[in-house]
């Protein structure tokens, strides 16, 4: 199998002032292609870290792709230091000076005027390497060949601006790697399961794993509260590789149907929607503690507004009066943080917005406001219809955010499962 490896470069990566998303989009479109990433490297804006990062990567990949570093300011280092490892000099290119000047022109819509220097000095690449044109961004991406003990690799140089990176990844560098090589045949499957740990899983699949042939491996891939199991199938055989991929995919999820949310890989909330859409119902949400993320992950969907009718930010005791009629005595004497006020509040979405089902939360997030009998982490959600409404009391132990994050989930899942026992 032809292997790679990802060279991230900047400070910001080092220090965790941004997260680098990146390597994973880069590390995902080359696993769909078929060639196994079998190491990411970030570094800083350090010449001889850089240096050495390209020297370690080529010893064991043959193709090394790099992000970052390559803009108009003083610490993007990339290009000239690339310039200099592979013994090339500094040279104007036509194409991507033509680039640079067509963006300011016609995208950016700014005069001629506003093109500095340094901006011209994007058009500039090292003669030694083939250019690839950027057209999301002003720095190109550049392509470079060496021959290591009479095997050639294959380096890769990218913006590090991820939606730049993305479209020449995309448009240019996975062609002309499949056209460089022979690409192994790569599947996965991947199953949610919730309501269930990692371990206990581990021990129930145990003797499933053993007997998985050689070339399907499993992982389980745990995040608040569930696990995704994934299985990979690594082949030249592509329709060989699926049909045995089929096979012990299938007998996977007859093993953790209890536990199995969607058989496909993809979050909580969009399998919430198509069992919504399935029904043909709609869903709202009356949020307290969570201040709207629920809404957030429900409408970050495509196409959500088919089974989402809305929100209620309820978060002060005023605004869960006024906007969702729960009575002020009930919130004087239970709290908002209550089963009683949690109905409430889920009746008066259903009121007011008209869904067939709703979502309400309110708990104390942290890392404040806890009580003797309401510590931080105390949430009450509720599920239902306007038949009947189901109310569930958690008792999370995280700090505010995942606090946030675990409410979510479980509301989703409550009320996935109050809809398929409605059947």
């Amino acid at each position: 199998m032809i292997n790679a490896s990802i060279i991230t470069i900047g400070d910001e990566l080092l220090i965790g002032q941004v997260i680098d998303t990146n390597s994973s989009f880069i590390a995902q479109e080359m696993n769909k292609a078929g060639f196994a990433v079998v190491r990411r490297v970030a570094v800083g804006d350090d010449k001889d870290q850089i240096k050495k990062a390209l020297d370690d990567e080529k010893q064991s990949a043959d193709i090394i792709l790099i992000t970052g570093g390559l803009g108009p300011t003083a610490d993007d280092i990339t290009k000239p230091l690339l310039c200099e490892y592979f013994g090339g000099k500094m040279i104007v290119n036509e194409a991507a000076l033509a680039n640079v000047e067509h963006l300011f022109l016609n995208v950016f819509k700014r005069p001629a005027s506003a093109i500095t220097e340094r901006n011209l000095k994007q058009g500039e690449v090292p003669d030694v390497c083939t250019v690839i044109q950027n057209k999301r961004g002003t720095a190109p991406g550049m392509m470079f060949t060496q021959n290591i003990n009479g095997k050639e690799k294959i380096f890769v140089s990218m913006p590090g601006v991820p939606h730049e990176m993305m479209g020449m990844m995309k448009d240019d560098v996975i062609p002309v790697l499949l056209k460089k090589f022979t690409a192994a045949h790569i599947a996965h499957r991947t199953l949610l399961a919730a309501g269930v740990g990692e371990s206990f899983l581990a021990d129930l699949l145990k003797d499933f794993e053993e007997a998985l042939p050689a070339n399907i491996k499993m992982a389980y891939l745990p995040s608040y509260g569930m696990v995704r199991l994934r299985l990979t199938a690594t082949g030249n055989d592509a329709a060989a590789n699926n049909i045995l991929l089929d096979e012990k995919f299938s007998i996977l999820q007859k093993l953790v149907k209890e536990y199995m949310v969607t058989n496909e890989d993809e979050p909580l909330e969009k399998a919430l929607g198509k069992l919504l859409l399935q029904k043909k119902k709609t869903m709202c949400t009356a949020e307290s503690c969570t201040g709207g993320y629920i809404a957030h992950l429900i409408t970050a969907i495509p196409g959500a507004s088919a089974f989402y009718d809305g929100s209620v930010v309820s978060y002060s005791y005023g605004a869960k009066k006024d906007l969702l009629q729960v009575d002020k005595n009930i919130l004087e004497t239970k709290g908002a943080v209550s089963e009683e006020v949690v109905k409430q509040m889920a009746a008066g979405a259903l009121k007011n917005i008209s869904s067939d089902y709703t979502i309400a939360v309110s708990g104390i997030m942290g890392p404040d406001g806890g009580m003797p009998d309401k510590p931080v982490g105390t949430v009450w959600i509720c599920v239902g219809d306007k038949g009947n409404l189901h109310a569930q009391k958690f008792q999370f132990r995280f700090d505010r955010e995942r606090n946030i994050r675990f409410t979510a989930l479980n509301a989703m899942l409550m009320l996935r499962k109050f809809i398929l026992n409605a059947e």
